[in-house]
């Protein structure tokens, strides 16, 4: 197995379905323009509250991802 060097960057996605869906969609936009994407650590787990009900959800994540050699 090679030795990897790894970068991270910090990300914020939303969902008004749930903390998953709100990480997918932080990957998803993120792997337009990031590569080597390998791993997520979920930072952060915050909420809008409507009318007494989560109306929708918003998580940070730290992405690590690859250098290219």
């Amino acid at each position: 197995m090679p030795n990897h060097t790894y970068k991270m960057t910090e990300l914020v996605g939303s969902s008004p379905t749930g903390i998953e869906d709100a990480i997918n969609n932080a990957v998803d936009k993120a792997s337009h323009s990031v590569h080597n994407m390998r791993w997520f650590e979920m930072t952060e787990v915050r909420g809008h509250i409507d009318a007494g009900k989560v109306a929708h959800w918003q998580v940070t994540v730290k992405v690590g991802f690859t250098l290219n050699d």
